[in-house]
């Protein structure tokens, strides 16, 4: 008996002709990890949806053809029945997460399915120290790689047989991410199915049983997998570094941050020159994104100061001068199309538009930006920053879910716009294939302060340890 089966699946959104699978056949078997990927907005979002029953019990559109989830038919069924087989992990972790506690979290989806008090709380240890999670830990202060691994525990707790992660990869750092490959072929091992839709093909293809790719439709079964990985899982070449001596614009000096109890960052100190592209890396949890929203203004350091050189604030320019390109980019996206949410703040018409082709938005620039794919979302939020020609660009995490072709199209279109602005450009990554493509400097985070700063051999020397 087959974990999942499609036979023969179309389907098109509401209100939208283009049919985002069409004829489209897949299955998996248990005891099986099957890779789901390709290009961005291609439907892999979609395929996990179906499955799950996401659509059509709270996403509609048109549906024909033959779905099975452990041998039977999901058609007809609501959706509390099927997650009673399927447990799934969104790209967006962060809209699955309800209490303000990690055990509570993790225990909620157990006590609706009637486990005895005994049995959640065996699920929740053991899910937590598979997770590398603390229980006390408070869920709004958690970083968003960690956030990740709690919703990834909570499907674990639940003990469904069939798991479904949709990026699960996105926000985890080198060490997280082959933790969690290591448990999911663990679990496949001990009978779990588990399907994996990612962009980081070559963490997760080792452990792949069977690759699947999307593409115009259809899902096709790719044999020769080390070909495949060779053609797809690429570096971007990184150009020069760049010496900057035109002295400090920000300068952090013993910056300390608490968040309740937790102390996030302890004592940074750290310099930033005009027109410098530093990289802020480290593993989940270290205060990276803390750091940004500290340099944006949007929280007060609970010890230590921050100050800007060459640069004058006041209430009205703060938030075009800085521009903050966040984690979950449905915070930023709000204007009814895509091409008024990158309008809105442009510094013209003209630019607007020049970005919207830039990103290759065109062919999407009427829809609504959060009926986007997540990787389509992520170069509209850029977009719209971009639009504001700000002189201190923030980007967290700007490369998730994006394929290789977009990423390397979004690298260039970045430094690109560095080079004409002479913007001062923070980013926050783990992704290793273009880490080193947006860094003349580097800065490890840990234990609360920046513990080494150099050039991009930083960068490679931080990631080549974590792949270890």
């Amino acid at each position: 008996m087959k974990a999942i089966e499609l036979k023969n699946v179309t389907f098109s959104y509401d209100g939208n002709k283009e049919k985002i699978l069409e004829n489209a056949d897949f299955s998996m078997e248990y005891g099986e990890v099957a890779l789901l990927c390709g290009y961005s907005g291609e439907g892999k979002s979609t395929v996990i949806s179906i499955i799950s029953g996401i659509i059509p019990n709270l996403i509609y559109g048109e549906i024909s053809g033959e779905v099975t989830v452990d041998g039977e038919s999901i058609k007809g069924k609501k959706l509390s029945q099927i997650c009673r087989k399927v447990g799934i992990v969104l790209q967006n972790a962060e809209s699955q997460i309800i209490h303000s506690k990690v055990e509570d979290e993790i225990a909620f989806g157990c006590e609706n399915f009637s486990f005895s008090e005994e049995k959640i709380n065996d699920n929740v240890k053991a899910a937590c120290e598979m997770m590398a999670l603390d229980a006390e830990w408070n869920t709004r202060t958690l970083s968003g790689g960690q956030k990740q691994r709690l919703i990834t525990a909570c499907s674990l707790a639940t003990k469904q047989k069939i798991l479904i992660l949709d990026e699960p990869l996105a926000n985890l750092d080198s060490r997280g991410a082959v933790t969690l490959m290591n448990t999911i072929r663990e679990l496949a091992d001990d009978g779990y199915a588990v399907l994996i839709a990612e962009h980081r093909l070559d963490v997760v293809m080792p452990y792949a049983d069977a690759v699947w790719s999307i593409n115009r439709g259809r899902i096709l079964r790719i044999d020769d997998k080390e070909q495949y990985l060779s053609e797809q899982a690429r570096s971007i070449l990184c150009d020069s570094e760049k010496t900057h001596e035109d002295g400090n614009l920000i300068t952090l000096d013993r910056v300390g941050f608490t968040a309740g109890k937790r102390q996030i960052l302890k004592s940074v100190s750290l310099d930033i020159k005009k027109g410098e592209r530093t990289l802020l890396i480290g593993e989940n949890g270290c205060g990276k994104t803390t750091l940004l929203r500290l340099i944006a203004g949007l929280n007060r350091p609970s010890s230590g100061k921050i100050t800007y050189s060459k640069i004058k604030f006041n209430r009205k320019n703060r938030y075009k001068k800085i521009g903050v390109v966040y984690q979950n980019p449905d915070y930023m996206l709000f204007m009814p199309t895509v091409r008024q949410e990158i309008a809105y703040n442009a510094v013209s018409t003209d630019y607007a538009e020049e970005l919207i082709e830039l990103f290759g938005l065109s062919k999407i620039a009427e829809r609504h930006p959060q009926s986007l794919s997540e990787g389509q979302k992520r170069r509209v939020s850029i977009a719209a920053v971009l639009a504001s020609d700000p002189e201190i660009l923030l980007l967290d995490e700007p490369t998730v879910g994006q394929d290789y072709d977009g990423l390397k199209e979004m690298v260039e279109i970045l430094n690109g716009i560095h080079e004409k602005s002479g913007n001062t450009m923070i980013t926050v990554t783990h992704d290793v294939r273009c880490a080193g493509a947006l860094c003349d400097k580097a800065a490890i985070i840990r234990n609360g302060i920046v513990a080494e700063t150099g050039g991009r051999e930083i960068a490679i020397k931080f990631f080549a340890g974590q792949n270890i």
